[in-house]
């Protein structure tokens, strides 16, 4: 008998009783007293960045982003700021390689770590939020819960699609602690809070 096959005996035959997965008492769970404040400083904390605006001046805010006023390549999914990329006419996501900058609209954020939840219900490409070089994502101010348990909460999965927590510029490290910001998708990512009062 193989080791492969030995292994695999055993662990069939060492099979645990189903156990019932432990009482969640949200009582313990984490609260904020700023929600909104603590997700802007967890945000910071994983190298990303925000803007505070009104919905009138998205586009204003957006020009203060260094990485947005001198884009050759951007792509806007969101109506009131221009885009010259149209992901309709894009067949192949590989065309987007040399997409500079993407404007997308996050669902909700999440205070306890910074990281705000995206879809592909409006995105013909999901690759636009990995694939460019910078991203930002519009978040109404009031979307943002305390923490993971009240984000999975909010998640619906009625029929198939896409969705992730993106939590700051794409990133990685080594054991030799060096970190290294960009290294796998958006080298910056900015979410823009959105006011309506």
């Amino acid at each position: 008998m193989s080791n492969k096959n030995e292994i695999l005996r055993a662990i069939r035959s060492n099979q645990l009783d189903p156990q019932p997965l432990p009482a969640l008492n949200r009582a313990d769970c984490i609260h904020y007293d700023d929600p909104l404040d603590q997700f802007c400083q967890m945000l910071r904390a994983v190298g990303g960045h925000h803007i505070r605006a009104h919905r009138r001046e998205l586009a204003d805010a957006l020009d203060t982003i260094d990485a947005f006023r001198t884009a050759h390549h951007t792509c806007s999914l969101i109506e009131s700021v221009p885009g010259n990329v149209e992901l309709s006419s894009i067949d192949d996501p590989h065309q987007l390689e040399t997409l500079d900058f993407c404007v997308a609209r996050g669902v909700f954020g999440v205070a306890e770590n910074g990281a705000v939840w995206v879809t592909d219900e409006s995105v013909q490409h999901r690759v636009v939020y990995f694939i460019a070089q910078h991203v930002a994502l519009v978040l109404p101010g009031q979307q943002v819960v305390h923490n993971m348990h009240e984000a999975y909460d909010r998640l619906q999965f009625s029929q198939p699609g896409f969705g992730a927590f993106i939590s700051g510029p794409s990133k990685t490290a080594d054991i030799e602690q060096s970190l290294v910001i960009g290294a796998h998708g958006a080298r910056s990512l900015t979410v823009v809070l959105i006011d309506d009062d």
